[in-house]
């Protein structure tokens, strides 16, 4: 059909609102604990050590961004914790697309949450950004039927209409 092509999209998750207060209350804690533990007591090292810890684990694991990949008929989906570790999350075949439509289209209503009759694992790879509509896939992985949210560009979207006009549908 359509062959050597490779797309690849970067979707960059929107933050909190409170992680930076949370990255600075962790911070000036630590800093305080083992300030403490210099002046006061050696007991307050410890903690101090830990908030730190706590917050470089935060630092990695609260930034998420994502990467999609369309390369001949396979969409490969990574996740990339602070912008550093990269994680291949799904290798996904589209013959085994069953639709791939906006999430309010009546095409995907039955795998909706509220209102829907079908349950699927939902993997949820959205910006979180209100601005960007995002699509649902149902697709089959490991002979498991799985739900995805996916920020999906025009590009990925009318190649893969190409290759199934069927199950895919537009805004």
């Amino acid at each position: 059909m359509y062959t050597d092509y490779r797309i690849v999209t970067q979707v960059e998750r929107k933050k909190k609102k409170f992680s930076g207060v949370l990255r600075a209350c962790m911070i000036i804690l630590a800093v305080l604990f083992i300030l403490m533990g210099i002046v006061f007591s050696r007991g307050f090292m410890l903690p101090g050590f830990l908030m730190a810890l706590l917050y470089f684990v935060y630092d990695v694991f609260g930034q998420r961004g994502y990467e999609y990949t369309l390369e001949n008929g396979t969409l490969s989906i990574d996740v990339i914790y602070g912008k550093r570790y990269r994680k291949n999350r799904h290798e996904l075949n589209l013959q085994e697309l069953e639709v791939l439509a906006p999430n309010w289209h009546d095409a995907v209503a039955k795998y909706r949450i509220k209102g829907g009759t079908v349950r699927l694992p939902k993997f949820d790879y959205t910006s979180y950004d209100d601005d960007i509509p995002y699509y649902t896939m149902i697709i089959t992985e490991n002979k498991k039927k799985i739900k995805l949210l996916l920020d999906l560009t025009d590009e990925m979207m009318q190649n893969i209409k190409r290759m199934y006009p069927d199950r895919v549908f537009f805004a």
